[in-house]
């Protein structure tokens, strides 16, 4: 029974789903689950996350991510990428030095507009599924960290751009945005994400290398590679089985916080919290 984290690099034109709809198939498992959708458009690190460990992806939903991205200045369209149909198209006459300063205003913490196309729900409906009726809603602005927005290169119309940001970005309004800023207009021409939260595109396997795989099994990363920032703590036979019966523990010399909890022969049993002395189960992974 397979159980873990596979990192994909998402080819173009496929969703999130239906990547995690073919590795199903692969792995002869119906628990199979995505660590934050990326555009049919885009490619990169796609954490799919596979039978027990599918109990971790609300864990992993507040990741940081790391994307390169294409800026088209010039060019507006109704979905804030190239694939959307335009609604304006400008002269460009923007310096590197304008779109430098132009970029320094979209660090930090700022506001977005989610855009038509995403699904989000505004009153039980999703946007995109309004914005394919032609009907706009107004939505409220999000707050959303970009920790690093570095330009990368280019001239004329075409800019690279590198963007760390915080859970919730949308990269399609970020270009958007900074095009309405420099008063010509932008969209998102290319995505690629290169970092999610501890996964990089340095631990990715392509779908092509996924389906070739003899042992599919093999490439897949246990599921407190997740958790790797939380100290590890292993347990006695009593405390594990007080543990698999969803008993806390008494532990007064641990310090508050969160930790990895293994059994004595090192299977990961647990996310815990310790707390004023008492060790509490956050979610367990153990097969029941």
């Amino acid at each position: 029974m397979a159980n873990g984290i596979l990192i994909v690099d998402k080819p173009a034109g496929w969703t999130s789903q239906d990547v995690a709809a073919k590795l199903r198939g692969v792995f002869h498992e119906k628990r199979v689950g995505h660590g934050g959708t990326l555009d049919p458009m885009a490619t990169g690190v796609l954490p799919i996350f596979i039978g027990r460990a599918t109990r971790a992806v609300p864990f992993f939903e507040h990741a940081d991510k790391v994307y390169e991205a294409g800026l088209r200045l010039g060019l507006v369209t109704d979905t804030q990428d190239v694939t959307g149909r335009t609604l304006e198209e400008r002269a460009v006459d923007v310096t590197q030095a304008q779109l430098e300063a132009a970029l320094d205003k979209f660090r930090g913490e700022i506001a977005q507009i989610p855009p038509m196309y995403s699904a989000i729900k505004v009153n039980g409906q999703k946007l995109y599924a309004l914005a394919r009726q032609g009907k706009a809603v107004e939505r409220a602005p999000r707050p959303v960290t970009i920790f690093a927005l570095d330009l990368l290169g280019g001239a004329g119309a075409d800019w690279r751009l590198r963007v760390h940001c915080s859970k919730g970005t949308y990269v399609r309004t970020l270009c958007h945005d900074i095009g309405a800023a420099l008063g010509c207009g932008g969209c998102l021409s290319a995505l690629r994400r290169t970092s999610a939260g501890a996964y990089d595109v340095t631990r990715s396997h392509t779908m092509a290398e996924i389906l070739a795989a003899d042992d599919p099994e093999a490439l897949l990363l246990p599921t407190d590679s997740l958790f790797s920032d939380r100290p590890a703590l292993k347990v006695a036979e009593n405390a594990e089985r007080k543990l698999r019966n969803g008993a806390p523990l008494h532990t007064p010399k641990l310090k508050d916080g969160e930790y990895r909890v293994y059994s004595g022969t090192g299977e990961f049993l647990l996310l815990a919290k310790v707390s004023a002395g008492e060790l509490t189960t956050l979610k367990s992974f153990f097969e029941v």
